[in-house]
C-alpha cells in the first residue's frame, strides 16, 4: 500500500512538471478562441433545427 501512496504522489509531481511546460493562450487568443466556440455552437445549433424543422414538416406532409 505504502508503494501505492509513493505511486499518486509521483504522478501529481508529474502532472505539475507537465502542467508548466503547457503554452497558455494570452488573453486576445482566448478570447478569439472563445467566440469561434461560440459561433461554432449556434451555427451547428441552427443547422440542426432547420434539419430537424425539415424532416419534421415532410413526415407532416407524407402523414398527414
Amino acid at each position: 500500500m505504502a508503494g501505492g501512496v509513493k505511486n499518486i504522489g509521483k504522478f501529481f509531481q508529474d502532472v505539475v512538471r507537465e502542467m508548466k511546460r503547457v503554452s497558455w493562450p494570452n488573453r486576445k487568443e482566448l478570447t478569439r478562441y472563445t467566440w469561434v466556440v461560440i459561433g461554432t455552437v449556434a451555427f451547428i445549433s441552427v443547422f440542426f433545427f432547420v434539419v430537424d424543422y425539415g424532416i419534421s414538416e415532410l413526415v407532416r406532409i407524407l402523414l398527414g
